[in-house]
């Protein structure tokens, strides 16, 4: 299973976020952030 919750909080709404493959998906907003995000 490559899904891991309860990792980093949403910047938008505080919800955790999902973990697949390189990107972080917000269950409210969709993909916030990939590996490609240097700054995260």
């Amino acid at each position: 299973m490559s899904e891991d919750t309860g990792g980093r909080p949403c910047p938008r709404c505080e919800q955790p976020m999902y973990r697949r493959h390189c990107k972080y998906v917000c269950p409210r907003h969709g993909v916030v952030y990939d590996c490609s995000d240097t700054f995260y």
